[in-house]
């Protein structure tokens, strides 16, 4: 017998049933619900990636392999749409990504669920200072005030640091475009790009081309509690639970803190061998009752 075609259905049920279809993935998206592909992996998607994310989604791999017996098998795919932070965690919220890799304030964790992990031991909280290879014998002779008189600093207008830097008493300008903030730097429309330990050697290695000018600043860092969480929607508290139990166990096997090691091994041992003046300033932002990071496994 042959099967009717959907055109050959009387107007009024074909316009019903499209509105069905439309609420149930509108649904579906809201409710943070997974994909799941043929082979039988959940598929889920996240954000940032990138050369300075790889870690976090190293580490969140590990976690989901951990619960893999019990919560069966991941696919991570990256979201690969170049958007802004506020709009990928718009997206988080439309289920249109499931998971999301930032730090902390208040506001996010009104909208977002986190998992209270920080997954990166306060290490994005110590900031080295991206600047122009011209100025490093000027900033080398500042002093704390100095700094915070003298010198300009440039930032996403989105990114969680720009509310800290601003209440530290730091001169700030800030871009809408993370690529644009090199360019402003070496075309001096500040003085100093503060990015964290883990991220200013090698952004500058993937730039070095384009902006030969810009170096790591060698005598000073800046260092303020700010934690970086995995986030899922609101609705998703399986996700979040099968993330939060991954983690936990990873730490209790000690693969989390090899992973961590191992990736930022040169960041470390530089570190340790450097002797920065360090200025720690407060986090305003931070919900309360945020515990201070945990640095013990670079910094002690």
């Amino acid at each position: 017998m042959q099967t009717p075609s959907f055109t050959q259905r009387p107007a009024s049920r074909s316009s019903s049933l499209l509105k069905f279809l439309v609420v149930v993935a509108i649904s579906l998206n809201l409710l943070g619900l997974c994909a799941q592909a043929d082979d039988g992996k959940t598929t889920l998607r996240y954000f940032p990636s990138g050369p300075i994310y790889e870690y976090r989604w190293q580490l969140l791999e590990l976690a989901l392999a951990h619960t893999r017996a019990s919560d069966g098998p991941v696919r991570l795919v990256p979201y690969t749409e170049e958007v802004s932070q506020n709009r990928g965690m718009e997206l988080l919220q439309a289920g249109q990504i499931n998971v999301i890799a930032l730090g902390t304030n208040a506001e996010r964790e009104s909208h977002m669920l986190p998992i209270k992990i920080d997954i990166l031991r306060g290490l994005v909280g110590f900031r080295l200072l991206v600047i122009r290879a011209a100025d490093q014998a000027r900033i080398a002779q500042m002093d704390e005030q100095a700094l915070r008189k003298q010198l300009t600093f440039g930032l996403n207008s989105q990114w969680a640091d720009v509310p800290i830097m601003q209440a530290g008493g730091f001169t700030v300008v800030t871009a809408t475009n993370y690529e644009n903030l090199f360019g402003m730097l070496a075309g001096e429309r500040f003085d100093a790009f503060p990015r964290g330990l883990n991220e200013a050697a090698r952004e500058l290695e993937e730039r070095k081309d384009s902006y030969p000018q810009l170096v790591v600043e060698k005598s000073k860092a800046l260092f303020f509690p700010y934690p970086v969480y995995f986030w899922v929607n609101k609705n998703d508290t399986a996700l979040a639970q099968r993330i939060e139990r991954g983690l936990n166990l990873s730490l209790a096997d000690g693969s989390f803190r090899k992973l961590f090691e191992t990736y930022h091994a040169n960041e470390i041992a530089a570190l340790a061998k450097e002797h920065r003046q360090v200025i720690r300033l407060p986090n305003p932002v931070l919900p309360e009752k945020t515990p201070e990071p945990d640095t013990h496994w670079w910094w002690k």
